[in-house]
């Protein structure tokens, strides 16, 4: 099993940044796949990035350049840090690992872009 817990979302103003945690517990070595994903409101949950253990990172054409995932493995941490903010980025977002053939997901974190 793998348990996923989110952190650092919050209120940012467009154009300001944040930097969202997921934190696993197991190694983030030993999974095959971990992403982020979010949901708007009345909208179906979209995947933003995803790694693949070993590999370098792929984003969603709507993030690519103002998203990036960062790794801290001694800490089974992973990092979604996310800048230059808009009002449509606004949602849930969540961490998602994929390992032994099950899905798993953490809580959510929300993200409000707004002035």
């Amino acid at each position: 099993q793998v348990q996923l817990v989110e952190s650092g979302g919050g209120l940012v103003q467009p154009g300001g940044s944040l930097r969202l945690s997921c934190v696993a517990s197991r190694s983030i070595l030993s999974v095959a796949f971990m992403g982020w994903y979010r949901q708007a409101p009345g909208k179906e949950r979209e995947v933003v990035a995803l790694i693949r253990s070993g590999t370098s990172p792929t984003y969603a054409e709507s993030v690519k350049a103002r998203l990036t995932i960062s790794r801290d493995y001694a800490k089974n941490t992973e990092y979604l840090q996310m800048s230059s903010l808009k009002p449509k980025d606004t949602a849930v977002y969540y961490c998602n690992a994929q390992h032994l053939n099950q899905n798993y997901w953490g809580q959510g974190t929300q993200v409000t872009v707004s002035s």
